[in-house]
C-alpha cells in the first residue's frame, strides 16, 4: 500500500507525517518545490503477536504501508494542469491522503490568510477534479484530431471518445471520477492517465488542542478524520513510557498512526490474512473479495499458477482453540478451493504442484 500525503502550505502535512512515520522530517519545507519524504511503516496488529507468541518463529513480519509526503501542491496549481514531476508523483500512490489546516498560530501564516478547513477542502478537491477535466479534455482533442487526419484505428478511437465523454460529464458535473464505475477494460484503458480524481481519498483535518473538528455531514464525499498533528507527532518521537504517560494525560486512546493505517485498509478496501510455522508468522494483505488463488500471488506468483487447495483457519478459531492440531480435531482447520473468498484474518497454508 502506498498512500500520498497532500495538502497547501503550511496545512501541517508534514507533522502529520511524522506522526504517522515517527520521523523528525523538518517541516519548514519551501512551498512550490517538489519534495518527496517516503517512510514504509509496519502495521501495528495485536493478532501477528499473538501467533507470534502461540508459534514462536525465528521471524515474525507485519505487513507494511508506505506513505509518501508530496509537496509542491498549492492552489491554482492545475489551471493548466498539474506539472509533469509532480503529477508522476501522485501517479505512483494508491490513494491520497489530503491534510486540511484546522489549527490557528499567529506564527504560522495561513496562505490564504484565514483558516477555514472546509473552505481549504474543497479548493484542494477543485484542483484534482480541474486537472483531470483539463487532462480529459486534451484527450477529446486529440481524438478529434485523429479522426480529421484519418489512418487512425476507428473502432479504437469510438471506444476511448465514448469513454472520455462519459468522464467529461461526469467532472463536468463536478464530480470525481470514483464516483463512476468502470469494467475491467476501462480501468485498463484510463490507468495511463493520471487521472486523480479516480484515486480513494482521505481529508485529514489537522487541529490545534481543544479545537472542534468541522462539521462534514453532507459535505464530502469520502472519509474523513480530525486529529491533533502537533501533539501526536511529539508523542509518537517519545518512548513508549513517557508516551504512555502524554496520552493518558491529554486523554489520546489511540494514536494516529493506528487510526490513519486502519482507515487506509479502509480507503483501499484491503485486508489481512497471515502464514504461520516454525520458521515464520506473517500478516499478508489482499484486496477484500480475493479469491484464494488470488491471495496466494501475494505470497508468490508460483503458489497462484500451482494452486491446488488452501487450508484455511479462522484467527479467533486457531486462538480460542489452542493450536492447529485441535483446530484440525474440531474441524475448524478445512481445505478450500481456488474460488474460496478470502476473509480478513484468515490463516492459510497453500498447497501448490509446483
Amino acid at each position: 500500500m502506498k498512500l500520498g500525503i497532500i495538502g497547501l502550505p503550511q496545512s501541517g502535512k508534514t507533522t502529520i507525517y511524522n506522526a504517522l512515520t515517527r520521523g523528525n522530517t523538518p517541516t519548514t519545507a519551501s512551498a512550490g518545490r517538489i519534495e518527496v519524504h517516503t517512510a514504509v511503516v509496519d502495521v501495528p496488529d495485536p493478532r501477528v503477536t499473538k501467533l507470534s507468541g502461540m508459534f514462536n518463529p525465528r521471524k515474525t513480519i507485519y505487513t507494511k504501508v508506505t506513505y509518501a509526503d508530496i509537496a509542491g501542491l498549492e492552489a491554482g496549481s492545475a489551471k493548466s494542469g498539474i506539472s509533469g514531476q509532480l503529477l508522476n508523483q501522485l501517479n505512483q500512490m494508491e490513494g491520497l491522503i489530503l491534510v486540511v489546516r484546522g489549527f490557528t498560530d499567529e506564527n504560522v501564516m495561513h496562505p490564504t490568510g484565514s483558516v477555514d478547513p472546509l473552505r481549504d477542502a474543497d479548493n484542494m478537491l477543485t484542483e484534482l477534479l480541474l486537472n483531470d477535466l483539463i487532462a480529459v479534455e486534451r484527450k477529446l482533442e486529440k481524438l478529434t484530431d485523429e479522426r480529421k487526419k484519418g489512418g487512425t484505428d476507428k473502432t479504437l478511437n469510438a471506444r476511448q471518445t465514448e469513454l472520455f465523454e462519459k468522464l467529461h460529464k461526469t467532472l463536468s458535473d463536478n464530480k470525481p471520477l470514483r464516483s463512476m464505475e468502470f469494467t475491467h477494460d476501462e480501468q485498463r484503458e484510463l490507468a495511463s492517465y493520471g487521472l486523480l480524481t479516480r484515486k480513494p481519498i482521505l481529508t485529514v483535518f489537522n487541529m490545534g488542542e481543544g479545537q472542534t473538528a468541522p462539521d462534514v455531514e453532507g459535505k464530502l464525499d469520502h472519509p474523513s478524520v480530525a486529529l491533533m498533528g502537533k501533539l501526536e507527532m511529539e508523542i509518537a518521537q517519545l518512548s513508549a513510557e513517557d508516551a504512555a504517560v502524554f496520552m493518558e494525560e491529554y486523554g489520546i486512546k489511540e494514536l494516529s498512526l493506528s487510526r490513519m493505517i486502519n482507515l487506509s485498509y479502509d480507503l483501499l478496501q484491503v485486508q489481512t490474512f497471515f502464514t504461520v510455522g516454525e520458521d515464520e508468522v506473517r500478516a499478508w494483505t489482499t484486496r477484500r473479495g480475493a479469491t484464494a488463488q488470488e491471495s496466494a500471488a501475494e505470497i508468490h506468483t508460483d503458489l497462484q499458477r500451482g494452486f491446488v487447495r488452501a487450508e484455511v483457519v479462522a484467527y479467533e478459531d486457531l486462538i480460542s482453540l489452542g493450536s492447529m492440531n485441535e483446530a484440525k480435531a474440531k474441524g475448524k482447520l478445512r481445505l478450500e478451493g481456488k474460488e474460496y473468498p478470502v476473509k480478513d484474518g484468515d490463516i492459510m497454508h497453500i498447497r501448490s504442484s509446483l
